[in-house]
C-alpha cells in the first residue's frame, strides 16, 4: 500500500463546538421535552375527557351473575331467542349445579340446587321441582353437540331474578338469597372500569338514578351497578341514600357445636327398643328404622315402640336421624343396583323417606348403604345428590355412611367420598373393622394410627371439608383365636363384656401406636388375642374430632358399650 492511500484512512479531528452551538443545543433539547411532556398531558386530557364517550360497547351479550361479569370465563354465549334466555350445560354446571346431569334413559335434564331438584326434557314445555309439575314456555334444547338451558324459566329452580337490558346487551341475574343494596346517583357522572388514574369510561348514571352497591373501596370509590347492567367504579360522593333492600340468609345448623351421636341398631323383624334414661352429652340418635328389602320395598319397621322412642328422644333434647339401609338380606347387591341405575327408581325411593320424615317428625337421615357395586359408586352419589334437596326443603340433615377408603370394591371403592362429603351435611366414616371377618391376621378393630391415616386421606386426598366429618368409634373388638393348626377364628365381643371374657391373669400391655391394651393367653391349646376397647382407647380416637376440627363422633352401636364411655366422649369433645 503506498504512503498516499495510507494517509487517506486518518479521519479528521473533531471540531469543538463554540459556546453559542451548545447553547442552541440545549434550547433544541428543552423544546422537544416540552412537546412530548404537552403530548402526555393532552393523551392524560383525552381520558379524563372520555367522561363524556362511552368507551366500552358490548359485541355480545355480557352475563352477570351476582354483579360478576363471568362472560370471559363462559364456555359457550348465550342465546336469546323469543326472550327466552338460554344458558349452556356447561356453563350451568360451572356458575350453579356442579352435577348437573344428562339422564339418556329418560331424555331429560336434572339439576339440584340448595333445596331444589329438578327435570327439564327437550319436548313437553315442563318442568319438575321436587316432584310438582310446572308448565314453561320451553324446553332444553341442542345446537349442535351443546345442550342449552331455558334459564329464564327455571328461576324457581335456582331462586334467582334475571333481566335481559337490551339496549346494553347485558343479562343480569341475581341470587334472592343474598344481600343485595341499592342508592341513589347525586349528579351526572362517569362509571369506570378500574380505580386508576387513567381508567376507561364503561357506562354514565345520572342524577336521580337508581344503582346496585357491591362494594367500597378504602381509597373513596364505590363499586355499583349501573342501571344497563355494567359493573365499574364512582367516586364515593356520587353515591347517597343507600339502603338495603335484601338481607342474606343465612341458616342455623341444626346442631350446635359437635355431633355426639350413636346408632341404635335392631333387626328389621324386632321392635324398636324401650329407652327412658338421658344419656351425658348425647344430641343425637340414629335408630335402624327403615330398609329396604330384596323385593326392592322400602320398609317402614317404627311402629308404636318406634314413636315411643321418638317421643323420649325428643323429651330429651335428641335429634333423630333415622338410619335407611340396604338391609342384610340376599341379593340386596343386585337389588340397590338396580335402584340406584334408575332415576325412577330412586325419586320413588326419595319420596317414600321424605313422607316417613314428614310423618314421623324426624329430625334427620342416615343413610347406611353398604355392599355395593364398585361401578354404582357415581349413581350411588347420584342418589345422595337427589336426596339432600329435598331434606333441605323440610329442614332436615342428610347424613351419610362410609368405610376407609382403602379396601375391597364393595366395601370401600364404592364411594366417592369427595362428592358424598361436598353434598351431604355429613359424612360418617365407620372406623372400624381394620380386621374384621376375612383377616389372615389377628389384629385391632380400629388403631389410632390407622384411624388417623384414614382421616388424613378424607380430608386431603378426598378433600373433604373437616367439619363434614363425623367419626365413627366401635364398643366392640373381636377375640381372636390361633389354633395349632394354623387356622385362626373370631368372634365380637362387646365392650361391656371384654372383662368377662379375658381371664383375670391375663397380662395388659399398652400400645402407643394403636392406643389400645392388648392381651395374650393360651387357653385349650389355642392363643388368644385380643386389642381392647376400653375407656382409654375410646378417649384416644375422639380426641381426633377436635384434632382434626371435625363435625362430632358416633358409636356403633348403643347398648355394647360400658356405661362410664359416655362421660369420657363428652369430656373429649369439649
Amino acid at each position: 500500500m503506498s504512503q498516499g492511500k495510507r494517509m487517506k484512512q486518518v479521519k479528521e479531528p473533531k471540531r469543538k463546538m463554540t459556546r453559542e452551538e451548545i447553547e442552541a443545543k440545549k434550547k433544541k433539547i428543552k423544546r422537544r421535552f416540552f412537546i412530548f411532556v404537552a403530548l402526555i398531558v393532552l393523551v392524560i386530557a383525552g381520558f379524563i375527557a372520555s367522561d363524556y364517550i362511552i368507551l366500552d360497547q358490548n359485541e355480545k351479550t355480557n352475563l352477570v351473575i351476582n354483579n360478576s361479569n363471568i362472560t370471559s370465563n363462559m364456555k359457550h354465549d348465550v342465546l336469546i331467542e323469543d326472550d327466552i334466555i338460554y344458558v349452556s350445560k356447561e356453563d350451568m354446571q360451572n356458575f350453579f349445579d356442579r352435577y348437573i346431569y344428562l339422564d339418556e334413559a329418560n331424555n331429560q335434564i336434572i339439576t339440584t340446587y340448595d333445596k331444589k331438584i329438578a327435570t327439564i326434557g327437550f319436548e313437553g314445555n315442563m318442568l319438575t321441582i321436587n316432584g310438582s309439575n310446572k308448565k314453561i314456555y320451553a324446553n332444553a334444547k341442542k345446537e349442535g353437540e351443546t345442550i342449552y338451558l331455558p334459564i329464564s324459566e327455571m328461576k324457581d329452580v335456582y331462586g334467582i331474578e334475571i333481566e335481559n337490558i337490551k339496549d346494553s346487551k347485558v343479562v343480569t341475574i341475581d341470587s334472592t338469597d343474598r344481600e343485595q343494596r341499592k342508592a341513589m346517583v347525586s349528579k351526572d357522572a362517569a362509571v369506570k372500569g378500574s380505580t386508576g388514574f387513567i381508567a376507561k369510561t364503561i357506562d354514565r348514571v345520572t342524577k336521580g338514578a337508581y344503582v346496585i352497591v357491591v362494594s367500597k373501596t378504602d381509597d373513596g370509590w364505590t363499586k355499583i351497578r349501573t342501571p344497563n347492567g355494567k359493573v365499574g367504579f364512582v367516586k364515593n360522593d356520587v353515591i347517597v341514600n343507600e339502603v338495603k333492600i335484601r338481607d342474606n340468609m343465612v341458616e342455623e345448623p341444626q346442631i350446635e357445636g359437635k355431633v355426639n351421636m350413636f346408632w341404635d341398631f335392631y333387626s328389621q323383624y324386632a321392635k324398636a327398643p324401650t329407652r327412658t334414661e338421658k344419656i351425658e352429652g348425647v344430641n343425637v340418635v340414629s335408630p335402624s328404622f327403615f330398609y329396604i328389602t330384596s323385593k326392592a320395598q322400602f320398609k317402614d319397621n317404627v311402629g308404636e315402640a318406634g314413636k315411643a322412642y321418638i317421643e323420649w328422644a325428643h323429651n330429651n333434647g335428641y335429634k333423630v336421624w333415622a338410619m335407611v339401609s340396604n338391609s342384610y338380606e340376599s341379593d340386596m347387591m343386585e337389588i340397590t343396583s338396580k335402584i340406584m341405575n334408575n332415576y325412577k327408581y330412586r325419586q320413588a325411593l326419595i319420596e317414600n323417606i321424605v313422607d316417613v320424615c314428614v310423618k314421623y317428625k324426624l329430625d334427620g337421615i342416615n343413610i347406611d348403604f353398604e355392599n355395593m357395586k364398585k361401578e354404582d359408586k357415581d349413581m350411588f352419589s347420584r342418589f345422595i345428590i337427589e336426596l339432600t334437596p329435598r331434606m333441605k326443603e323440610i329442614g332436615l340433615v342428610t347424613s351419610v355412611d362410609v368405610t376407609a377408603p382403602d379396601g375391597g370394591d364393595t366395601w370401600s371403592l364404592c364411594f366417592d367420598r369427595n362428592v358424598i362429603g361436598h353434598v351431604a351435611d355429613y359424612i360418617v366414616f365407620m372406623a372400624y373393622d381394620q380386621n374384621g371377618t376375612g383377616s389372615k391376621t389377628a389384629g385391632t378393630t380400629a388403631g389410632y394410627d390407622w384411624t388417623v391415616a384414614n382421616l388424613k386421606k378424607f380430608i386431603k386426598t378426598d378433600e373433604v371439608k373437616s367439619e363434614k366429618i363425623i367419626l365413627g368409634i366401635p364398643f366392640y373388638t373381636r377375640l381372636w383365636t390361633e389354633n395349632s393348626d394354623g387356622k385362626l377364628t373370631s368372634c365380637i365381643v362387646n365392650m361391656k363384656d371384654i372383662n368377662k371374657v379375658i381371664p383375670n391373669n391375663a397380662k395388659k400391655q399398652w400400645l402407643d401406636d394403636v392406643k389400645q391394651n392388648y392381651v395374650e393367653y393360651q387357653e385349650k391349646g389355642a392363643t388368644k388375642k385380643m386389642w381392647i376397647e376400653d375407656l382409654d382407647s375410646i378417649k384416644a380416637k375422639v380426641s381426633l374430632v377436635n384434632e382434626y376440627e371435625l363435625g362430632g363422633v358416633s358409636a356403633w352401636a348403643k347398648d355394647r358399650e360400658d356405661t362410664s364411655v359416655w362421660s369420657v366422649i363428652a369430656n373429649e369433645l369439649k
